[in-house]
C-alpha cells in the first residue's frame, strides 16, 4: 500500500488514502549491534511492529554504510510501504534517499540524522544529540568546580551525527571553565572492546593519575574504559570520574557499584513514535513535522540505579 505522490514546485505533495490497511509492510535498515543500547532499540522496534500488526522486514548492516544502502534497495525492490532507517554515518544518502523518493516510499530516521535535503525523509525520530553533550559537559563541570581536570575523550563512529552532536554539546557545556581542558581525543567507535582498548593507549600515554575524568560518547565505551582503569590499579568512579550517554543497564550497574558516576537516557523507544508518524500519514496524508524529539534524563548516584538496572534489564537490554 502506498501513499501516492506527486512533486510540485520541489516539494512533495501528498494525495491522502481514503482507508488505511493495517497490513503494512515495513523495511528497517538497523546499524548493527554495537551496543546494548542498540540491541534494545532493535527489539523494541520488532515489538511495537508485532503489537501493531506490521510486517517488519529487518536487516542488520554491520555497522557498513554500504550494508544500508543495499538493504535500502531491496526495500525498495521488495515494494514495503516505508522505510525505518538507523544511518550509521550522516553523509553519503541522497542517491539511494531519492530512489526511494522516486518509488513513492516514506523514509523515517531513526535516532540519526543525515546530512542530506530533508525532503528526501519522512521525518527524523531522534534525542537532541547535542543536549545530550552539553548535559554531560555541564554535570562535569558541577562535579569538579574550580579543580583543574584534565579529561579524556571517547568518540563515537566517526562522520556519525551522534559523534559530530555529542562531541558539540560536550564542548559548549565545559565552554568558559578554564580549569577543564580535554587533553586526548579518539574514537572507540561505539563498542565495549574498542573503549577498553583506546582507554588504555589514554592511561598509557597520559598517566593515570594525571586523568581527572573521562567522557564517552556512548555507555558501551565507558564501561570498556572501566575495565581499563581497573587493570591500571585505579578507581574508576573515584580517581576518574565517568560520564557517558545512552542508560544503558550495565550504566546504572556502574553507577550503582561506585564505578561510573553520570549517564544521560537516550531511550531505545525511537520506533513508537516514528510508527504513529508513518501510520497517520499512510492512512489520510498528515505530514509530521521534521523532527520528532524524544526525551533526555540525567541519572547520577542520587538515583536508585540498582533498581532501574533491574527494571532496564527486564525491558531487554
Amino acid at each position: 500500500m502506498k501513499l501516492k505522490t506527486t512533486l510540485l514546485a520541489g516539494a512533495i505533495a501528498f494525495a491522502p488514502l481514503t482507508a488505511f490497511a493495517a497490513d503494512l509492510t515495513i523495511g528497517f535498515s538497523q546499524i548493527g549491534s554495537e551496543s546494548g543500547w542498540r540491541a534494545a532499540e532493535t527489539t523494541v522496534t520488532k515489538q511495537e511492529a508485532e503489537r501493531r500488526g506490521i510486517d517488519l522486514k529487518f536487516a542488520d548492516a554491520q555497522q557498513k554504510q554500504e550494508n544500508q544502502i543495499k538493504a535500502i534497495r531491496s526495500f525498495i525492490a521488495q515494494g514495503v510501504d516505508a522505510i525505518l532507517l538507523a544511518p550509521v554515518v550522516a553523509t553519503g544518502w541522497d542517491e539511494v534517499l531519492e530512489e526511494a523518493q522516486d518509488a513513492e516510499i516514506p523514509v523515517v530516521l531513526l535516532d540519526r540524522t543525515v546530512d542530506a535535503p530533508d525532503d528526501l525523509y519522512l521525518t527524523a525520530v531522534t534525542s537532541d544529540l547535542v543536549h545530550e553533550g552539553k548535559v554531560a559537559g555541564e554535570w562535569l563541570a558541577g562535579a569538579v568546580g574550580d579543580d583543574k581536570c584534565r579529561i579524556v575523550e571517547l568518540q563515537g563512529t566517526t562522520g556519525s551525527s551522534p559523534a559530530i552532536d555529542r562531541k558539540t554539546g560536550f564542548e559548549q557545556g565545559i565552554a568558559g571553565n578554564d580549569n577543564l581542558e580535554i587533553v586526548r581525543s579518539q574514537t572507540g567507535d561505539f563498542t565495549r572492546s574498542q573503549g577498553k582498548v583506546v582507554m588504555e593507549s589514554f592511561l598509557k600515554a597520559e598517566g593515570g593519575e594525571n586523568i581527572c575524568a573521562l567522557y564517552a560518547h556512548n555507555d558501551d565505551m565507558a564501561v570498556g574504559a572501566i575495565q581499563a582503569i581497573k587493570e591500571a590499579g585505579l578507581k574508576p568512579g573515584e580517581d576518574i570520574k565517568i560520564v557517558a550517554i545512552d542508560a544503558v543497564p550495565d550504566a546504572h550497574l556502574a553507577i550503582a557499584n561506585g564505578e561510573m558516576n553520570a549517564t544521560i537516557e537516550l531511550t531505545p523507544n525511537m520506533a513508537g513514535p516514528a510508527l504513529d508518524a508513518l501510520e497517520a500519514y499512510l492512512a489520510n496524508g498528515t505530514v509530521p513535522p521534521k523532527w520528532i524529539q524524544t526525551e533526555s534524563r540525567l541519572f547520577t548516584s542520587a538515583d536508585d540505579n540498582q533498581a532501574i538496572y533491574e527494571q532496564k534489564k527486564d525491558l531487554g537490554y
